[in-house]
């Protein structure tokens, strides 16, 4: 396993590579392996974890790769969906299958994503205020080294039977 974990990552390079090498320091080696990700579950807080070699460009709160995706169970009201959307491109709704992803560079970000999108669920604040709150949160923990609640784990209690599989119009 250690020699095609090895041989896979002499593939990657810059910070998904550096992100893999932490991550397996962290929850050990994945599950799953391909020439392109790395997938564990149930690790840490997480259903699941994804390493994408690729990386996407995102500006959102500063310019940085996205290539780490993290997944909870998690049911966002259908009236929240575009609040959701407008507050970070990065973190996606599965409706059906009851999970929402973050996908920053670091897993502090994805927490801090996540965090604030819960405060938007439960109405602590609105888009506008999250974009702000998460901007000042990930600049004080980027730039001045300052953790907060908010990128050291989940605030918010893990939810079960969060699939909405819809409703049958026909059999």
């Amino acid at each position: 396993m250690v020699e095609y974990i090895n041989q896979i990552l002499t593939n990657w390079k810059g910070k998904p590579l550096e992100s893999a090498k932490k991550l397996i320091k962290k929850y050990g080696h994945p599950q799953e392996i391909t020439m392109n990700r790395l997938i564990w579950y149930h690790n840490g807080p997480w259903k699941r974890t994804i390493i994408y070699r690729e990386t996407i460009p995102h500006n959102f709160p500063h310019p940085h790769p996205d290539f780490l995706e993290q997944v909870i169970d998690y049911r966002v009201p259908l009236h929240l969906y575009d609040d959701i959307a407008a507050f970070d491109g990065s973190t996606t709704i599965y409706r059906t299958k009851g999970e929402i992803s973050a996908m920053c560079d670091m897993e502090a970000m994805n927490l801090l994503s996540l965090n604030v999108l819960n405060d938007i669920v439960m109405g602590r604040c609105d888009v506008e205020q999250a974009k702000i709150f998460l901007a000042r949160t990930a600049y004080m923990y980027l730039k001045m080294d300052v953790a907060s609640p908010y990128t050291e784990g989940l605030l918010f209690q893990k939810q079960h039977n969060t699939g909405d599989p819809g409703i049958i119009y026909f059999e």
